[in-house]
């Protein structure tokens, strides 16, 4: 039977897409990649059995996050509005074909709605986290290989390259 690789996170940076020569790698402490989880709906039927939560073409909304050490006083340059950003990750692969770092790249479109400083004290860096709301976009490529491609106006929810809501755009006529 055959092994499936490993890829272990080594490092992660984070940047605006608008500032492609910016890093922060040396002050992100701390990079929370959304996780995906599909929405469900109950039906629980008066002459059923059993509830079902069916799985829908759609997600919950994501909640990336970032924390640093130190001030980043970049961040309050546009805090509360749009921006696009790239979430960077160099990954070992190990097992089959591996050895190798390969780049991870999280694209989210998303407003940082929350600056939270840590309780902290002058002999320790202070970290903050900072939340993001609002993520009308997140894509996520690792390895080259596209996981997740969702885009709230586009109105397209790819996993793994599949259309998960192409049948229901073609379905509602667009």
């Amino acid at each position: 039977m055959a092994q499936m690789p490993l890829y272990l996170l080594t490092a992660v940076d984070l940047r605006r897409v608008s500032q492609p020569d910016t890093m922060r790698g040396i002050t992100i402490a701390g990079l929370t990649i959304p996780g995906i989880t599909f929405a469900t709906g109950e039906h629980n039927p008066g002459g059923g059995v059993m509830a079902v939560n069916f799985s829908l073409p759609r997600i919950e909304a994501p909640e990336p996050a970032f924390t640093a050490k130190g001030i980043d006083t970049d961040i309050f340059n546009g805090m509360g509005e749009v921006d696009r950003w790239v979430f960077a990750g160099s990954y070992l692969k190990r097992g089959p074909g591996g050895g190798a770092a390969v780049p991870g790249r999280a694209i989210i479109e998303g407003v940082i709605n929350a600056w939270e400083p840590d309780e902290s004290d002058p002999a320790e860096f202070q970290g903050c986290t900072h939340n993001f709301a609002e993520v009308t976009h997140y894509e996520f490529v690792l390895d080259g290989v596209e996981l997740f491609y969702i885009d709230f106006w586009e109105r397209i929810l790819r996993v793994n390259g599949v259309d998960r809501f192409a049948q229901h755009r073609r379905a509602l006529g667009g």
